[in-house]
Parts: C-alpha cells; structure tokens; sequence
C-alpha cells in the first residue's frame, strides 16, 4: 500500500514494508525507511495504481 505522511510532505510517497502492532514501517522516496507510530500519525492512503 502507498502512502503519505501528513505531517512530512517532503518526504514523498511512501510503500508500507511491514505493519507489527502499531509500528508501521514505510520506504519514503526520499527519507528512505522510517518507523511511524500509528497510535500518533494517521498515513494518507492513495488510491492505486501509483506510476
């Protein structure tokens, strides 16, 4: 699923690599893999298919 972080636009379009509880972890476009907290930030969805 593809995403992105409402709080850090910059940070592109994100793919989820793998959810473990509320540990979301996402490769960003240009931040690369970061762990997000889902309990505290809420990803956008897009809708697909994504370029």
């Amino acid at each position: 699923m593809r995403v992105r972080h409402p709080g850090q636009p910059d940070w592109g379009i994100g793919q989820i690599q793998s959810v473990v509880g509320d540990r979301v972890t996402v490769n960003f476009e240009h931040a690369g893999k970061v762990l997000i907290n889902a309990a505290v930030v809420t990803l956008e969805p897009l809708a697909e298919p994504w370029p």
